[in-house]
């Protein structure tokens, strides 16, 4: 199975406390989450900030609308440094997503590194190579404009 990996940087003209506030608060995720996928968070997380060993029931049309659920749970999370969240069930064969904040002139550098499979040999390949791949692209330059204006660019 092959693994793909992908690297995203932000930079926010933010303090790390405004950073780790918004992106430890799950709800957030809809405001990040490209409207066209209709994204939807399953669990109860209102009021609630990230931990090790949460996990969050999602609903996601990533494709003609067709309804999937995903699983996540957060593995790790070190306070205004990093997150992982994993798929537990859900579209991928693998995902482990890792999210890096780190203090830096003119704010906080955000680096998300996605490692994730498809499956199902050759055919998984071509679907990452002719949707997958670039509609993970696509979400993360999304997710980029929408924090560059939340926090201002």
């Amino acid at each position: 199975m092959k693994v793909y990996t992908l690297r995203f940087t932000t930079l926010l003209p933010c303090s790390i406390d405004e950073a780790w506030e918004f992106f430890s608060t799950p709800l957030n995720l809809n405001r990040i989450t490209p409207p066209d996928m209709s994204f939807e968070i399953l669990s109860e997380v209102d009021g609630v900030k990230m931990y090790p060993g949460m996990v969050i029931h999602y609903r996601v049309r990533p494709l003609l609308q067709i309804p999937l659920r995903w699983t996540t749970e957060i593995t790790h999370c070190v306070d205004k440094k990093y997150f992982v969240d994993e798929q537990r069930f859900g579209p991928y064969a693998f995902w482990h997503h890792q999210h890096h904040f780190e203090e830096v002139s003119g704010g906080v550098q955000m680096t998300d590194t996605i490692n994730y499979a498809i499956g199902m040999g050759p055919l998984g390949s071509m679907a990452n190579a002719l949707y997958v791949g670039k509609r993970l692209e696509e979400i993360f330059t999304y997710r980029e404009k929408v924090v560059g204006d939340i926090f201002g660019k």
